[in-house]
This record gives structure tokens, C-alpha cells and sequence, in this order.
């Protein structure tokens, strides 16, 4: 099954006991929805690749005109199981996704710093990319990325006119019609055919079998580290998500997995040996040998496929950064032969350069100064934790305050249990989504974990920011106050809206 080097069972590795030392953390989480408002609060360091809407009021109008139509198909938390559907629009495209060569990612969390640092590595090698992740932070086009940024608006409109009539077509031959994701997912195979791309890069929407990106075969699939979420949909325990997740891995393929849970990893591995697929594992023939904090990131020595990458600066904070770097390079070098048909590692300056441009909107961003305020999209209760871990080692607050919007649907108290260690006291909030959890609602269940006396109710955002700002700055201007907006995707897309970030 495993075609990488292998190594003297008896020999002394010490990048083992490090790596085995480091499987307590999560990576980050899903990219943030838009809102609309705007607020006093405005300043922080300029944002990348967050395109904001249209100049022309042609363009813009006509961009609306088909985010209109999109909203009225089902939303993205609204699945029927099945890929006939996106299976039948590719047909009648003449099948697109099958024009360039694919590396697929899953798991539940990760999925999208994974996809840009990826996507980052292969552009440095000269290699045209194109890469599909959801949700966005502002704008429907970042969905799909060429060359490394969101393709324009004009670009965007006119992918959705060529494919129309037949989206229109196969709902007219369906039970029901094509779903907002199916469409996107459309599009983005059918962009990436006609750039043309040399490879594309693609982060499932959830699970892996019957999500509408697993109509391509990707020559590489990676499996980001699984754990509880949508388990009302995906299953109860981490083995059972694994086996809707492992429906990526195809025939013939290299798996690049970053380590998981015992039977997360076993399910895995069982479909791997079913479809002779090469396994890598994290922790075994990739990894993070150190890391050290630095200014803006950190500085990391990594292990790849074919052999040792030091002096990797990575511009994003957390340990679970630093994995999901590990996962990248070795997809990477996968995609490359790395390992299998070729001995030589890749050119290490240009891996370094290519990690020292990778920027990832939504994950411990920092958009004000004084107080700081910063914006992390955990929303389940392993993301919270690997955000509280974070945040304590990258940054040194005096006293934290936290503003929380979350959804009815995810676990909410294991969340707030996440980061009661580091919330001096906590803004509970509910942003504009009709999922959001009722304040009230929230702020009964985070007097129970925190104490009345640390809970502040704000039902409406622009007031919890501002409570929170002012709380912080009780501290003083130098006294190392902060704000962490976090809590939902919702939550932190519209308060980067509102603090001034597009």
C-alpha cells in the first residue's frame, strides 16, 4: 500500500517523539459569511484577497441579479445525499473536471488554510492553479481562485450565463433542482476547464461521498483532521465521520493524512488498502519537527516526503497552523512524485517563499489596534480549543474580552467551556442569520460556564463590539487590552463588515 521510503524500525528518530508529543491539537476552521453594516470602530492592517463589491454599477447590479438566483436554490445547510444531480451538469458540460489533474481535501476543520497554503506552494513552482473553498468572507466570487486570487466579478457573471441553460437542463430531468453548492461547484469546474489550470485544488463542502465536489478523481486526497461536527448528518463519532470522509480517496491515489483519531485513522487506512491507494501518514512519514514563535507567525523546521525543510516562516498563528503546513507540503511533494518516482525534495527556497505569502482572512485576524481586536471563526468546541491555545501563546493580552454569537445548532456550552480559561468576561451577541442562537438563549448557558458577574447581553452586534471595546480599554491605552470576536462563521464575517474591513 505505501510506496514512500521507509525507515529502520530500530532506529532512533527523534522527530517521532516530537510529532507523537503534538496530537492534541485542531486545526482552523471554515472561511466567514458576509454582512453589511459599517461602525465607528474602524483601523487594523490592510486585508488580502477579500475582494469588496463592484466599482461599476453595471457589474454590480448584475452580480446581485445572480446572487438572487443562487438564493433562491437550497442553502448550504439543506443536503439531499446524493451526487446525481452535479453529476448529471457535469455530463451534459462534456465532464470539465476531468480536464486537469485534482487534489481533494476533508476533514473538519483545516480544510481551507490547507487549500491556500497549497495553493500557494504550486503556484511558487509555476504551476497555474485554480482553487474552490467555502463559505467566503465578503464576497460569493472568492469561492473560485485563479492563479491565486478570486476571479472578478465579470469573470464570475459570465461563468454563471455560459452554464445556465444547463443548470436549467438538469433541473428540468431531477427529482430537485440543482442546490446553491451543486451550482457554484459548476461553476468552479468549468472555470478551472476553461482558464485552463494545470491542477485544481478543491475543499469538499461536508463529508466526502456525496458532497457535489466528488464528481472529480483527485490524484491526491488529504484528510485534515477529523472531528464532531454535523453530526446529525455525518454520524456520532469520529470513525463513523471518517467513513463519509474517506469517500474522497479513489483508485490508485496518494492519502495524505494528518493525524486523527484511532478509529478516524483506521477507517481511513481500510479504505486506502480497498482502492490501492499510497498512505502517508503525519506523524510517520511527514511532519512538524519544531516550531518557534515569531513575529507576525512562526518559524518551523517541517518533514516532508523527501527529507527536512528548515527555516519555514508561516505568517499564520497556532500549532495547528504549523500541521496543517506539514499536510500542504506533503501534499505537494505527493503531487509532485515526492517520495515515490522522484528521491529529491523540492527546491527549499522556493517552499519558503511560498509559505511566507500565505494568508488565511477569519483566523485570529487581527483587524483594529488599541485595544486589539481579533476575529477567529472557531464554532465548534475543538476549534475553540486550538483558538484558546493560540491566542495565549501569539498573543500577550492583559485581559481578554470575548464577544460570542453562535449558532442554534452547534454545541454551544462546550464552546464557551473552550474559552472561559482566557475571557476576563464575555459579550454574548447573535448576529443576522436566521440560525443564530436567541442572546438570551446564549447568555443562560455562558452564565453557567462563566458566572453572571462575567457575562455582558448584547443582542445586536454593532452594541457587543462596542461593549467589548470598551471593556478592553478599561485596561488602559498600554495596558495590553484585547477584544477575540468569535463564536460563527456569521458572527465574525459580518463584524469584519463592521469594523471596516470592506
Amino acid at each position: 500500500m505505501n510506496d514512500l521510503p521507509s525507515r529502520d524500525p530500530n532506529e532512533s528518530d527523534p522527530f517521532e517523539d516530537i510529532v507523537a508529543a503534538e496530537t492534541d491539537r485542531d486545526p482552523d476552521l471554515a472561511m466567514i459569511e458576509a454582512g453589511s453594516r459599517t461602525l465607528r470602530t474602524q483601523g487594523g492592517v490592510p486585508q488580502a484577497d477579500v475582494p469588496i463589491r463592484p466599482a461599476d454599477p453595471e457589474v454590480d447590479k448584475a452580480l446581485r441579479a445572480v446572487e438572487a438566483e443562487l438564493a433562491t436554490r437550497w442553502g448550504e445547510t439543506k443536503l439531499e445525499p446524493s451526487v446525481s444531480r452535479i453529476s448529471a451538469l457535469m455530463d451534459v458540460l462534456g465532464e470539465p473536471q476531468r480536464s486537469y489533474p485534482s487534489i481533494h481535501i476533508t476533514g473538519t476543520n483545516g480544510k481551507t488554510s490547507t487549500a491556500r497554503m497549497i495553493e500557494a506552494l504550486l503556484g511558487a513552482f509555476e504551476l497555474r492553479t485554480g482553487r474552490y473553498t467555502s463559505p467566503h468572507v465578503q464576497s460569493i466570487t472568492e469561492r473560485i481562485s485563479l492563479d491565486g486570487a478570486p476571479i472578478s466579478a465579470e469573470r464570475f457573471i459570465e461563468t454563471y450565463d455560459d452554464i445556465k441553460p444547463y443548470i436549467e437542463m438538469v433541473d428540468g430531468q431531477q427529482e430537485y433542482r440543482l442546490s446553491f453548492f451543486e451550482v457554484l461547484t459548476g461553476m468552479a469546474y468549468a472555470a478551472f476547464a476553461d482558464a485552463p489550470v494545470d491542477v485544481a485544488v478543491v475543499e469538499v463542502g461536508m463529508g466526502g461521498s456525496w458532497d457535489a465536489t466528488n464528481v472529480i478523481d483527485g490524484d491526491v486526497a488529504v484528510v485534515t483532521p477529523i472531528d464532531l461536527d454535523h453530526t446529525d448528518r455525518l454520524g456520532a463519532t469520529p470513525g463513523e465521520i471518517a467513513q463519509e470522509k474517506a469517500g474522497i480517496v479513489k483508485q490508485d491515489a496518494t492519502v495524505i493524512m494528518a493525524q486523527q483519531p484511532v478509529d478516524a485513522a483506521q477507517v481511513l487506512l481500510k479504505k486506502a488498502v480497498e482502492v490501492d491507494a499510497t498512505v502517508a501518514r503525519e506523524g510517520l512519514e511527514f511532519g512538524v519537527v519544531s516550531r518557534q514563535v515569531a513575529v507576525g507567525g512562526q518559524l518551523l523546521t517541517l518533514r516532508g516526503l523527501g527529507g527536512e525543510y528548515d527555516e519555514v516562516y508561516l505568517p499564520l498563528h497556532g500549532a495547528y497552523q504549523a500541521h496543517n503546513a506539514a499536510v500542504a507540503l506533503a501534499a505537494v511533494e505527493a503531487f509532485f512524485g515526492v517520495g515515490s518516482q522522484r528521491p529529491e525534495p523540492l527546491d527549499a527556497d522556493t517552499v519558503r517563499k511560498a509559505f511566507a505569502s500565505v494568508s488565511s482572512p477569519g483566523r485570529l485576524e487581527v483587524v483594529r489596534r488599541s485595544p486589539t481586536v481579533v476575529l477567529d471563526a472557531a464554532h465548534n468546541p475543538a476549534g475553540a480549543r486550538a483558538t484558546a491555545e493560540a491566542v495565549s501563546e501569539a498573543f500577550d493580552f492583559s485581559r481578554l474580552i470575548g464577544v460570542v454569537g453562535a449558532s442554534g445548532d452547534k454545541n454551544v456550552r462546550g464552546l464557551l467551556e473552550a474559552f472561559e480559561p482566557i475571557f476576563a468576561e464575555v459579550v454574548v451577541t447573535q448576529n443576522s442569520s436566521h440560525r443564530a442562537m436567541d442572546a438570551d438563549e446564549l447568555a443562560a448557558i455562558a452564565v453557567e460556564v462563566f458566572g453572571e458577574e462575567r457575562v455582558q447581553v448584547e443582542p445586536r452586534l454593532p452594541d457587543a463590539l462596542e461593549a467589548a471595546i470598551t471593556l478592553a480599554e478599561e485596561e488602559g491605552e498600554f495596558a495590553g487590552g484585547g477584544v477575540l470576536v468569535t463564536g460563527s462563521v456569521i458572527t465574525v464575517g459580518e463584524a469584519r463588515l463592521l469594523l471596516g474591513k470592506g
